[in-house]
């Protein structure tokens, strides 16, 4: 059979490759004849049979998966969960991988993409959570629901791969979708209407909560209560059954603990918390500064703002400001048609703040509100990212306004997938190191 050349290699051809370095996505980067291959389920070292899942003639790089290994990795070992691997569920990016070499290829993305996108040579290490080997750790699943049938998503596809359990998920988690699937007996009308099901395990609950999601309907809000270890003592935060919450059943502590370190907040300073959710940090920051000081906490998400509200009301030192953080700082939003002003800057945020503390989605806070932040004049901004190569953007914005990285702490808090949490501390250049 005669072989396609690099240039013909479309979707569902086939080609023996040498598999080299990790790359930010949870693939690594492969060539044939010159020609870039992300290849998943693969390791660095390998050699791997790779067949094309998208791409085609004229892309810039194809899309593949390993559909045989060749050539061995000594890193890789059988995977954990029945439904991975090439044309399985999506979710899980390494469960060929042993969990800490997982660690160390998360720690070689985190330092790429700071080195190549922020200009900070730095050595990472990414810190394990308490969790079963990387398994029995998540709190929150969704499962998708079609046509009777309930799973996971398929990699960049809406096909389901029906499961009975997940085993990154907590015990009970895999109990109640069992319990839920023996309600509907096999019958598809059963499920008809939904579209999902969010199983939930809240911390400070004892039921797990099963949340039918319409499929054309709102979600009726159901709040939950999560505990979480302050440096005060454990305290309770409401949060919406659908809200946004740290998966990791030992994240919440970890990361309260990381940024509290990190801030490193005085009684009586200024702090502001911004994209802050429910108020995980809000409220340990709060308790920090003390009455004789101010912690403006800002979110834009309606009811996790109610439930922050709710969360902070025993420290009325602490300014809950709904909004979006870039409209706050009158920075336009993007995509948005530049009018001949800049919009306002709202004065319900102050001139200056002592300590920033940011945790912005994905896409990262960008170069216009890392601007507007740093005019502010903090001492101290600690960075929570959930992406490194919005990290390394942010770094070399912060960078050029003379904030300098003083600390890094990296978190395995999703173990078996590509994600990393980071903790990053930035002072102004001159100032003394981190601790």
């Amino acid at each position: 059979m005669t072989r396609p050349s690099a240039d013909e290699l479309t979707v569902g051809h086939e080609v023996d490759v040498e598999v080299g370095p990790v790359a930010h996505g949870g693939h690594c980067v492969a060539r044939h004849e010159g020609r870039v291959l992300f290849v998943r389920h693969s390791l660095p070292g390998e050699r791997v049979r790779a067949r094309i899942t998208e791409g085609g003639p004229g892309d810039r790089f194809l899309r593949a998966d390993a559909i045989e290994v060749l050539e061995a990795s000594a890193h890789r070992v059988a995977p954990r969960c029945p439904v991975s691997g090439p044309g399985g569920c999506g979710g899980c990016d390494f469960q060929h991988v042993e969990t800490a070499h997982q660690r160390e290829l998360k720690a070689t993305v985190v330092a790429e993409q700071l080195s190549r996108l922020g200009g900070v040579e730095r050595e990472v290490v990414v810190e394990p959570l308490a969790d079963d080997d990387g398994l029995r750790y998540r709190t929150r699943v969704e499962f998708a629901v079609a046509d009777g049938r309930v799973g996971l998503r398929r990699h960049r596809s809406h096909d389901i791969v029906p499961v009975t359990g997940c085993p990154i998920a907590v015990p009970e988690i895999d109990t109640a979708l069992s319990d839920t699937l023996a309600e509907t007996d096999g019958t598809p009308t059963a499920l008809e209407g939904i579209g999902a099901l969010d199983v939930v395990v809240p911390s400070g609950e004892a039921d797990t909560v099963v949340v039918e999601v319409p499929q054309d309907a709102p979600t009726p809000p159901i709040t939950l209560t999560e505990t979480v270890v302050t440096p005060a003592g454990e305290r309770a935060l409401h949060v919406d059954a659908r809200g946004f919450w740290q998966v990791h059943r030992d994240a919440p502590r970890s990361f309260v603990a990381a940024v509290i370190d990190a801030a490193d907040v005085r009684p009586g300073e200024r702090v502001l918390d911004l994209y802050s959710g429910v108020g995980l940090l809000s409220l340990p920051l709060a308790e920090a500064v003390g009455p004789q000081g101010q912690l403006i906490a800002v979110e834009s998400d309606r009811r996790a703002t109610e439930h922050l509200r709710d969360n902070l009301a025993g420290q009325p030192w602490a300014l809950v400001v709904p909004g979006r953080v870039d409209d706050l700082l009158g920075v336009p939003r993007k995509g948005r048609r530049r009018g001949p002003r800049r919009p306002a800057r709202s004065d319900l945020l102050p001139p200056s703040a002592d300590v920033v503390v940011l945790d912005p989605p994905r896409t990262g806070a960008g170069r216009q509100v890392v601007e507007a932040l740093t005019s502010l004049r903090p001492r101290r901004l600690v960075y929570v990212a959930c992406d490194p190569a919005a990290l390394g953007r942010d770094t070399a914005y912060l960078a050029e306004l003379g904030y300098e990285m003083a600390g890094l702490r990296a978190f395995d808090a999703f173990p078996m997938t590509h994600h990393v949490e980071c903790v990053a501390t930035f002072e102004a250049k001159g100032a003394p190191p981190a601790p």
